[in-house]
């Protein structure tokens, strides 16, 4: 299986060759979260139910699987009832295969995961396929150790993230970006997601809240929310237990009812459910769906 650095490694020796067309997606699913320790409290209070209509699954979670091959692994997820995914990585199809495996599987995919540099490297091509597959948000999903040791390499961040979503919005596709947990631990006096938030232009770029690493840096989502109303589009759900182990929807303890009531005050559109490393991803994604199904 391809790990986060490696595909990374990749995806530069990519970019760098010029070749950024359809290759260039192939690895990207080992841009999504890694394990940390911690855990947040849970909310006080009764649960409003939230109506999520379409329920939608980052691949990451099942990046085995599309590895084997992308299209059956297409089928299995629609199997489950999945209406959304969330890509990662094309695994060596082109634009025009991943477009036809979703309508074929009756599967949109509104978002997906890409650095920032390899849209500022080549927009035009980054943007022809997602054009081509239908793709509305461009998420920039994680950032390096070496790329986050200063404040300023964060506001560099929050500069190319405003340079990318104005290539963007031209062609109707909204910037966004990803959190893990160290986007919340204070630097040199600030909050890194903080200064993402307020250095970058509302307009232009808009974020993907990842519930379980907000919870697990113990942040309140709902305080987001309340604060910078409609700049979450997307969201990540995956739950965690007591001892902060990532698990899947329903197992664990975070409210995600609670956070789903403000759904419009936060703007969200599209709940990805997802597991960083589940032990049968299948079988996670099933119980995940089912949850969130619920809710």
């Amino acid at each position: 299986m391809t790990s986060r650095r490696e595909a990374l490694k990749r995806l530069t020796q990519a970019s760098a060759l010029g070749l950024v067309a359809a290759p260039f997606m192939n690895d990207l699913m080992a841009q999504s979260a890694f394990a940390a320790d911690g855990t947040a409290p849970r909310a006080d209070g009764p649960a409003p139910a939230a109506a999520i209509k379409r329920c939608g699954v980052q691949l990451y979670t099942i990046r085995g699987e599309m590895e084997k091959g992308v299209e059956a692994a297409l089928v299995r997820v629609a199997a489950i009832g999945f209406k959304e995914v969330e890509f990662a990585g094309y695994f060596g199809r082109t634009p025009t295969q991943i477009a036809a495996a979703l309508k074929a599987n009756g599967l949109t995919a509104p978002s997906l995961h890409i650095p920032v540099a390899m849209i500022l490297k080549d927009p035009n091509a980054m943007l022809d396929s997602m054009e081509t597959i239908g793709h509305k948000f461009a998420i920039m999903p994680y950032l390096d150790a070496n790329e986050r040791k200063t404040l300023d390499q964060y506001k560099k961040v929050a500069d190319q993230l405003n340079e990318a979503g104005a290539l963007t919005k031209k062609r109707g596709i909204q910037m966004a970006y990803h959190n893990h947990d160290f986007e919340f631990e204070t630097l040199e006096g600030e909050v890194p997601y903080d200064l993402f938030l307020a250095r970058c232009d509302k307009d232009l770029v808009h974020f993907e809240l990842d519930l379980f690493w907000a919870n697990k840096a113990k942040r309140d989502p709902l305080a987001y929310f309340a604060k910078h109303p409609g700049r979450f589009p997307c969201v990540h759900v995956k739950d965690m237990t007591a001892d902060g182990t990532m698990t899947e929807v329903g197992a664990g303890r975070i409210p995600f009812a609670q956070y789903f009531a403000k759904a419009s005050q936060a703007g969200i559109k599209h709940y990805y459910v997802e597991h960083d490393n589940p032990k049968d991803p299948y079988a996670s994604i099933t119980a995940s769906f089912k949850a969130l199904s619920a809710l």
